[in-house]
C-alpha cells in the first residue's frame, strides 16, 4: 500500500498553474496535465483513476475490470464518471482526489486490504461524503476500527472565511465545523468536520496533517490565487494497494 499527497513542486506546467498541476479544467494544457498524472501514477505503482468532482456525496467502487480499462486506455485517460469519492479493493489500480482548498481525504483498511479517497468541500461535507466514503469501504470488506485515515493539506479554520450564515448553517448540518478567522471574522474549519465525521463513523486511527493551503504555498490554494485575479493548478491525494 502507499498513499501521498503531491504539492505545486515538479512537473512542467508554467504559471500561473503550479509545476505538478494535475487537474483538467482550470485552462493548462491537457497533455501536460495528462503527462503529470502517468508520471504520479508510475511513482504510486498502479495506474491512477480520477472521478470529475461536483461536489456532492457520490462514491463509486472501482473493480478488477476498471483496472484492465485504464491500463487499455490512452494515457492519462481523464475520469471514471461523476463522484466526490472513490473506493477499491483491487490491487494495482490508483486512486486519485483533487484538491486546491478543500479536503483530501485518504481511507485504507490494511487488513481487508480496501482503500479510498474522498473530496470534501463545504457542500460535499453537508451532504455527507465522507460517511458515504466510509459505508463503501466497510461495504467492501472494511472494518471501521481498522480503517486508517488520513486529513489532507486544506483551507484551515483560522483562514477559510465565510459568511456568518453560511458559517451557522454548516456548523448545524455538521457540528463543529464553525470557526473564527485570525482576524476575528466568521469562518469554516472543514478537516474539524470532517475529522468529526471519521470519528461519528467509529474511525479510530486519524491522521491530521495540519497543513493549510492558503498558508504554505506548497501547495495549490484556490483562493489565495483568486484573490491575486490569477487561476491555479490542483493537486492530489494518491492510494493505492500494492
Amino acid at each position: 500500500m502507499r498513499a501521498a499527497f503531491t504539492g505545486a513542486a515538479g512537473g512542467s506546467s508554467p504559471a500561473p498553474w503550479s509545476g505538478l498541476n494535475l487537474g483538467l479544467g482550470v485552462g493548462d494544457a491537457p497533455e501536460r496535465v495528462l503527462a503529470h498524472r502517468e508520471s504520479v501514477g508510475r511513482w504510486l505503482g498502479a495506474p491512477l483513476v480520477f472521478a470529475t468532482q461536483v461536489h456532492g456525496a457520490g462514491v463509486r467502487v472501482l473493480s478488477g475490470e476498471d483496472r484492465v480499462a485504464r491500463s487499455e486506455r490512452a494515457v492519462g485517460a481523464d475520469t471514471c464518471g461523476e463522484y466526490d469519492a472513490l473506493v477499491t479493493a483491487e490491487p494495482g489500480l490508483g486512486l486519485g482526489v483533487l484538491v486546491a482548498d478543500c479536503v483530501p481525504v485518504l481511507l485504507a483498511d490494511p487488513e481487508a486490504r480496501v482503500v479510498g479517497v474522498a473530496h470534501a468541500g463545504r457542500q460535499g461535507l453537508v451532504e455527507g461524503v465522507v460517511g458515504a466514503a466510509l459505508e463503501a469501504l466497510l461495504g467492501c470488506g472494511a472494518r471501521a476500527d481498522r480503517v486508517r485515515a488520513v486529513v489532507g493539506p486544506s483551507a484551515c479554520g483560522r483562514c477559510y472565511e465565510v459568511p456568518a450564515r453560511m458559517r451557522d448553517e454548516v456548523d448545524a448540518a455538521r457540528p463543529g465545523t464553525a470557526s473564527t478567522t485570525s482576524w476575528g471574522t466568521p469562518a469554516l474549519d472543514l478537516p474539524a468536520g470532517v475529522v468529526a465525521e471519521l470519528r461519528a463513523g467509529g474511525v479510530e486511527q486519524v491522521v491530521v496533517t495540519g497543513i493549510c493551503t492558503l498558508e504554505d504555498e506548497r501547495f495549490c490554494s484556490h483562493r489565495r490565487a483568486s484573490a491575486q485575479g490569477l487561476v491555479t493548478g490542483r493537486f492530489a491525494g494518491v492510494v493505492a494497494l500494492g
